[in-house]
């Protein structure tokens, strides 16, 4: 890091992450008991269902980027995974943040990271209500064993949060693990990264372990950071049962640069490497502790259980806001999620489960020094101190039924049902309404801040789908489906309001989504092709007046494709890619002096995106790829009066095992060396931009055994 930030704050995450770590790796070590031969559960191999099933066999769009593919990439960032896969954008803030896509524009604000739901091993990694446009950053996709993406609203296997789509990063079970690897590589910057992994098969219980550590001294001025990931696994039996017990820990330790500004300034080296927010900064740490065990039922029946508790902090300067405060969050929270498979009930296959979580959520912010850098209204209504601290305590529980039925031998139609509830029970920490915290009002229109008083909110949605799938040949599926997706208000949008707006009475998000597809799967050729049509309403966003409402609606609708073409024994393509409208469907005007239109795409919506690749494998020792990633262009603003035009990027990588425990790899990013935005938007009447990296070249030198 770098030490000219002498206003920061001595915080190192790793401090606190040590000590959850002393509990955590207790506590997994419990769940598997002595005197039993460790074995593998079924592998979570499809989102969609909790276990394993082919991927023609289920009626919905899923992406998957398994380990041949994770360890060619060599990611600095998960948008490096995650974008290979089709309706998929994931765009890079500074450093590891990010925002998302799936089936969407990037969505931005309080809820964006709502209509998306991230999980590990199948588990969401933040409680409901307590997302984080970031969370990418708190799981371990750079040494998983797959990352896959269901794309829309899921099954009813999972509730709030699955709308637009699910992430579910799967870390490898020990015995998939090398007995012992290392690695080193290093990349311009002052970059570089030690990875570490082992596994232990004993007696009572298999131990796998992965980790990493890595340094970026930034390629934008003040801009470096750490960040360290450490997952360790246990696999064997408890009471008899197969077990498994998973525990991850993450730190960030990150100096945050901020928008360059000025049409086209991306276009300028000199504007890309500055950074305008010099002090800015970002410390996150985390801990997950989660087990899977599948105790025996009576018949057929398969029981799995899921036990799991989180911890997470984050503390960041909001250097995109007057007067730059600081924000303190975190979160203790834990919960059971159980479900009970019939699989063998003649032509029928039934899951039903319930699910429950308890959670805890802190929220604080402060600004040290008098606002100045706005106009004369702007600095009074922006007062220095605590502007808001609170807690919530959450509870959500949920009941869901899913079941298929073959019949006529090639049609198989499927439903299902889920029902949430969920409890927000708030306690404001301060002064209630919108003064500074010695409850001086801002005259002479009132602060910005305001907190609404102590009140507990309820929220509840179903959530149904229904399936049907033809078996055209074996190797040859189509199918449709119909379901709905929903999330619950955000905490931030409840309790983190505005203006004088005393209480947000905002109701669920919902989502529903027709989807037609077709999939195929041969020894040479594989495709997915899928249409959908999504219909979000409930829509929460900020009026004119700095009040959230929940009345906004768009519409989504597109076609996705995925092809991976064997074209000879060495030489593969692949195509991934979308094209979809993403279009509002009311017309308001918002905050920022934006006027919404009905019919208007959204902002930051590209039509078309795509991934274009060739994979060469002329024996098992060499390996190389050339990637080609196109993103279209797109409107900046919801008046759709300024555009991005949109770019392509060549990538290029390689891989050779040039002896039996060695292996060499590089890679350039932009190879081309183009100058574009990894994110553009139009707001406070000019253009800002996140610059895209210039070319970079990274090496990497590797031992296992």
């Amino acid at each position: 890091m770098t030490t000219q930030d002498t206003a920061r704050p001595n915080h190192r995450p790793w401090r606190r992450v040590a000590c959850g770590c002393v509990c955590a790796i207790g506590a997994a070590h419990s769940i598997v008991a002595a005197g039993a031969t460790a074995g593998p559960l079924e592998e979570i191999v499809v989102t969609a269902t909790r276990r394993p099933e082919p991927v023609l066999d289920v009626p919905l769009s899923i992406g998957r980027v398994g380990p041949d593919a994770i360890a060619l990439v060599g990611a600095t960032h998960h948008a490096e995974i995650l974008n290979r896969i089709p309706g998929v954008m994931i765009q890079q803030g500074s450093g590891q943040e990010s925002l998302t896509a799936i089936r969407s524009p990037v969505l931005t604000g309080a809820g964006s990271c709502g209509a998306f739901l991230f999980l590990e091993n199948g588990v969401p990694v933040r409680p409901v209500g307590f997302c984080n446009v970031n969370v990418l950053f708190e799981v371990n996709t750079e040494q998983a064993r797959a990352v896959e993406v269901l794309r829309g609203p899921g099954s009813a296997l999972y509730g709030s949060n699955a709308m637009h789509g699910t992430v579910n990063v799967l870390q490898p079970w020990p015995r998939e693990r090398p007995l012992l690897a290392a690695s080193l590589d290093g990349g311009p910057s002052n970059y570089w990264r030690v990875k570490l992994e082992g596994r232990h098969e004993g007696e009572d219980a298999d131990v796998g372990v992965a980790g990493f550590y890595a340094n970026d001294g930034g390629w934008r001025a003040l801009s470096g950071y750490q960040e360290g990931k450490l997952n360790a696994t246990l696999a064997g039996n408890w009471a008899g049962a197969p077990a498994r017990a998973d525990l991850a820990v993450t730190s960030l330790d990150q100096d945050t640069a901020g928008f360059i500004t000025g049409k086209d300034a991306y276009q300028s080296l000199k504007l890309s490497e500055s950074n305008p927010t010099p002090g800015a900064y970002r410390d996150a740490s985390s801990v997950r502790l989660t087990g899977l065990v599948q105790p025996s039922v009576p018949g057929s029946a398969v029981l799995e259980l899921r036990p799991y508790f989180r911890s997470s902090r984050t503390e960041f300067q909001q250097h995109y806001l007057l007067g730059k405060p600081v924000e303190k969050n975190g979160q203790e929270s834990g919960g059971l999620m159980t479900s009970l498979a019939f699989g063998n009930l003649r032509d029928w296959s039934i899951i039903a489960g319930a699910d429950v979580e308890f959670g805890y959520a802190t929220l604080e912010e402060y600004q040290e020094d008098p606002t100045t850098g706005g106009s004369p209204p702007a600095n009074a209504i922006r007062p220095a101190g605590l502007h808001y601290d609170y807690d919530v305590h959450s509870s959500v529980e949920s009941l869901y039924l899913q079941a298929e039925r073959r019949f006529w031998s090639r049609f198989r139609v499927g439903a299902g049902l889920r029902a949430e509830w969920v409890t927000y029970d708030y306690d404001n920490r301060m002064l209630d309404g919108d003064t500074d915290d010695q409850g001086t009002p801002c005259l002479p229109s009132g602060c910005l801040y305001s907190r609404p008083a102590d009140r507990t909110d309820h929220f509840y949605d179903w959530t149904p789908k229904l399936s049907l799938s033809y078996e055209i040949t074996p190797d040859l599926v189509a199918y449709t489906t119909a379901v709905r997706g929903f999330r619950p208000p955000e905490m931030t949008e409840l309790y983190r309001l505005q203006r004088g707006q005393q209480v947000a009475d905002l109701k669920p998000e919902e989502l529903d989504s027709l989807e037609l597809g077709l999939k195929g799967s041969w020894p040479r050729l594989e495709f997915a092709l899928a249409l959908y049509d999504m219909d979000r309403s409930g829509v929460i966003l900020r009026e004119s007046n700095g009040y959230y409402v929940a009345n906004g609606r768009t519409t989504h609708r597109g076609v996705e494709y995925e092809l991976r073409w064997r074209l000879l024994p060495s030489l593969e393509l692949a195509a991934a890619g979308t094209y979809a409208r993403h279009q509002y469907d009311f017309s308001r005007q918002v905050e920022g002096g934006e006027t919404i239109k009905a019919g208007n795409d959204m902002d930051t919506a590209p039509r078309q995106i795509g991934r274009f690749g060739v994979l060469w494998r002329p024996d098992e020792a060499v390996e190389a790829e050339a990637e080609w990633m196109m993103v279209g262009d797109y409107w900046l603003d919801a008046a759709n009066e300024h555009r991005y035009s949109g770019y392509g990027l060549l990538n290029l990588r390689g891989l050779w095992r040039f002896a039996p425990r060695w292996t060499a790899a590089l890679r350039m990013t932009n190879a081309l060396d183009v100058r574009y935005a990894d994110r553009a938007d139009y707001a406070f009447g000019t253009y800002r931009y996140f610059p895209g990296r210039p070319r970079a070249v990274f090496a990497e030198i590797a031992w296992s055994m």
